[in-house]
């Protein structure tokens, strides 16, 4: 619930940018919800996995279609092999944040500052996406590290958590994911 009100903000406006009427959002507005560009959630939308109104060439989101995507949970999501290999990592990550929180938060501010200072470019909203969890406390961090939803899935492309394993622990455990990583069919596997 912190975070729906902390997005609102983020947004603007009295009504949080909604129009309270209908429940229905802009793509711009979408977009600042979801920590992504507007182009992206035209593309959710022309493939269908955000529903919308069109009027003219204007698109209408359902907020609540939004906040599905934005906060729900899908666990049978098919992710590809990268994005398999980088939620791996990031169990990794948050078994490592999970020891020691505040030195994982502080490392992924420090990195978040660094990488503000550049130009941002296309990682800007992912950027100010991860502010955001990381001022929800070490609990909303471990579910995002470890979420196979589209929104956590797009964060981790853009990681604040560099640094945080060593090279042998990250070598490892991308020599784990190889052996047993594959897509959730670990169990099928015949042991080595």
């Amino acid at each position: 619930m912190v975070f729906l009100v902390l997005i609102q903000d983020t947004i603007g406006g009295v009504n949080g940018g909604v129009d309270h009427r209908s429940g229905l959002l802009t793509t711009g507005q979408a977009a600042a919800l979801l920590g992504a560009s507007r182009q992206h959630v035209v593309d959710l939308c022309n493939r269908g996995v955000l529903p919308c109104l069109t009027t003219g060439q204007h698109r209408r989101i359902p907020r609540a279609a939004v906040e599905q995507l934005a906060f729900g949970t899908t666990p049978d999501r098919k992710l590809t092999r990268d994005q398999e290999r980088s939620l791996w990592l990031h169990r990794v990550v948050a078994g490592k944040l999970a020891l020691d929180p505040d030195a994982g938060l502080a490392l992924a501010r420090a990195n978040l500052a660094r990488l503000g200072d550049g130009p941002a470019g296309r990682s800007g909203p992912w950027l100010a996406g991860w502010a955001a969890v990381l001022d929800l406390g070490p609990t909303a961090v471990l579910d995002m590290l470890t979420s196979r939803d589209e929104h956590a899935v797009e964060l981790r492309q853009n990681s604040p958590f560099a640094g945080l394993l060593t090279e042998p622990e990250r070598q490892a455990a991308l020599a784990a994911f190889r052996r047993h990583g594959s897509s959730g069919r670990e169990a099928d596997r015949p042991a080595a």
